[in-house]
């Protein structure tokens, strides 16, 4: 069973949090008030994921993560925002966070985002030595529109980055997680046509996509993934099949991520180097840049 450790300096927010975590794989769940108790915590029990807030007397989110980064760099942390503080999220996002979820979805979508952050972070420390002398490598997948398949390619991807220097596993966690949310948003709102809506859950999308499975104008259409590495950079592209949409609101920053599909689009711009979009709107291009050293 997984260890979180929930840290919110709020006694009922935390217990709240601490109850819909519980149910994740029925994970131990232990509490923390504030950052540094949660690095005290860390120190004994190795969680397997942080849960924190971000604002927090004393050390906040932002500098908890900080923490976490140069003293625990294999234990990923999720970010829970209130509304108005995505520049923050973006922030933290940044320094190291490897995902954030809206506290006002906490019920809807702290799972799907525990369960995302743990594989990953899984398949990222999947570590054969003769894929980090990798040189280069070119992969182009043609895939149907199955959700297993999205998580089977993202950690083959994942393993393919071992060729290049990202300075620590947190960064390459971060990169699956980008390459996850683009086919995500290629599945769900590309191919599955399901629009976006505020406060939507993942069950309402995946009950939309399981009455447009037998449609064959929806089932058959594909999602193209391609994926060039080298030790300088990565480029990833995913491309759907669907009607495209119009990112420049929430890539300018004029409109707030919402919904799941603009929260995956703010996750890959402040993880990746570049983020673009073609003009139809249904392919993205992600470059990721080698790190050398640890960021600061």
């Amino acid at each position: 069973m997984p260890t979180l450790i929930v840290v919110d300096d709020v006694a009922t927010d935390r217990m709240r949090i601490a109850g819909l975590a519980s149910r994740w794989m029925d994970s131990t769940v232990l509490q923390a008030s504030d950052g540094k108790t949660a690095l005290q915590m860390i120190e004994l029990h190795q969680p397997d994921i942080v849960l924190t807030d971000l604002h927090m007397p004393e050390m906040n989110g932002l500098q908890l993560v900080q923490e976490i980064r140069e003293q625990y760099p294999y234990i990923p942390v999720i970010l829970m925002t209130a509304d108005g503080s995505e520049e923050i999220a973006a922030m933290a996002l940044q320094q190291g966070a490897a995902s954030y979820v809206p506290k006002r979805n906490l019920a809807q979508n702290l799972e799907r985002t525990l369960q995302q952050v743990h594989v990953t972070a899984r398949d990222s420390q999947i570590q054969p030595d003769i894929l980090h002398q990798i040189q280069s490598t070119k992969t182009e997948l043609l895939l149907y529109s199955e959700r297993s398949s999205i998580r089977s390619t993202v950690g083959l991807l994942v393993n393919f980055l071992r060729c290049l220097p990202l300075g620590d596993e947190t960064q390459r966690l971060r990169t699956g997680i980008a390459i996850e949310e683009a086919m995500l948003n290629a599945y769900y709102h590309g191919n599955f046509d399901v629009a976006s809506a505020a406060g939507a859950t993942p069950q309402k999308y995946d009950a939309i996509v399981a009455e447009r499975a037998g449609d064959k104008d929806y089932a058959l259409r594909r999602i193209f993934v391609s994926a060039d590495i080298t030790r300088e950079r990565a480029i990833f592209v995913v491309r759907d099949e669907g009607k495209g949409f119009d990112p420049i609101p929430f890539l300018s920053g004029r409109l707030k991520p919402l919904d799941d599909r603009h929260r995956g689009i703010q996750l890959m711009a402040t993880i990746m180097d570049e983020l673009t979009y073609n003009t139809s709107g249904n392919e993205v291009t992600m470059i990721r840049n080698a790190i050398t050293e640890m960021e600061d």
